[in-house]
């Protein structure tokens, strides 16, 4: 076994830090607003919910609180980018791009314009909120839309690196982001960078098995956790990290599929129309293999504690690893 270098030095032990990916976010905003005067940030409402307080906090005017009115801020957001600013708009993803889907689609989308959307709060994760303000379709949404960017960082230090990479990137990025403390398997040093997909567990290559494992989102842990069971048992597992679902690094994924005999996607999300599919649709066409998707299927969510969910819809280490070895 080989865990990319840049990692947590006590990922073997499994004894890493926890924290919010949301708490990335507000730093990444802030670091960005002092990099550059043209980041303004819009709420809904929920400044303190999505970290946004941290901006406006620090410049309140370039700091825009709209109310419980996702679909103007969008269309507020787009005028501010025809207008040279680079707007980040922020709510949870239930609601924005959930309920400013056309609006984004319209007004941002096929502009081309220059916002960047977070949706907080996404996933089953989200825990005893239930199903109402459990976004499990929100890639779905943001990945069939033309000009989209489409991000779910791992971690709270890849949640910055992908909101100060964001504000680089001209055109419209989606990025989503959960609500509980989640493992930090990153670190201020690891790399990122929009596009590009990473290895960060090396299968045994004495193993005569060999499954690989695509990830995207703050379950990359469970499947670092679920490789290193699965080499215990004799099975060569590999994790690939896909922290950007659109565009797909075609180029890592094919080479990633050569060398496995099958392939298993892992996402807190529908498996329709989220990381698997995109991974199937290009897989298909140009190295077809066996893929078994891990995620939500075709349910809603439900109230829990994010841990009791992210086992009863078959996205814990102990799925993962049963799945892997009926492969």
């Amino acid at each position: 076994m080989t865990f990319a270098k840049h990692l947590q030095p006590n990922i073997t032990s499994g004894e890493v830090p926890n924290a919010p990916t949301r708490n990335g976010y507000g730093d990444g905003l802030l670091e960005a607003g002092k990099r550059d005067e043209r980041v303004v940030a819009l709420a809904a409402d929920l400044t303190e919910s999505t970290r946004t307080n941290l901006f406006a906090e620090a410049f309140p005017k370039r700091f825009v609180e709209v109310g419980i009115a996702e679909q103007n801020m969008a269309s507020v957001a787009s005028g501010m980018a025809a207008m040279g600013k680079i707007p980040f708009i922020a709510s949870y993803a239930m609601f924005s791009p959930g309920r400013s889907w056309e609006q984004i689609r319209t007004t941002i989308a096929y502009n081309n314009a220059n916002v960047k959307i977070v949706g907080a709060h996404a996933g089953v994760s989200v825990g005893p909120d239930g199903a109402t303000h459990q976004a499990i379709e929100d890639i779905a949404l943001m990945r069939v839309m033309p000009n989209m960017v489409v991000i779910a960082p791992a971690d709270e230090h890849e949640a910055r690196k992908a909101t100060l990479a964001a504000a680089q990137y001209e055109g419209p990025v989606y990025f989503r982001l959960g609500r509980s403390a989640t493992p930090v398997v990153t670190t201020p040093e690891s790399p990122f960078e929009i596009g590009k997909a990473e290895v960060l567990y090396s299968r045994n290559e004495t193993l005569e098995k060999k499954v690989g494992i695509v990830v995207t989102g703050s379950l990359l842990y469970n499947a670092l956790k679920a490789a290193q069971q699965l080499e215990a048992d004799g099975i060569g597992a590999s994790v690939l990290h896909m922290a950007t679902i659109k565009p797909l690094d075609t180029e890592m994924l094919e080479k990633f599929a050569i060398e496995h005999d099958t392939l298993m996607t892992v996402e807190e999300h529908q498996i329709a129309g989220g990381l698997g599919s995109a991974v199937t649709e290009h897989l298909s066409n140009v190295r077809p293999i066996r893929i078994e998707r891990i995620g939500v299927a075709d349910q809603f969510g439900q109230s829990g504690e994010p841990d009791e969910l992210i086992a009863h819809y078959g996205m814990d280490v102990s799925t993962i690893v049963k799945t892997a070895r009926s492969l």
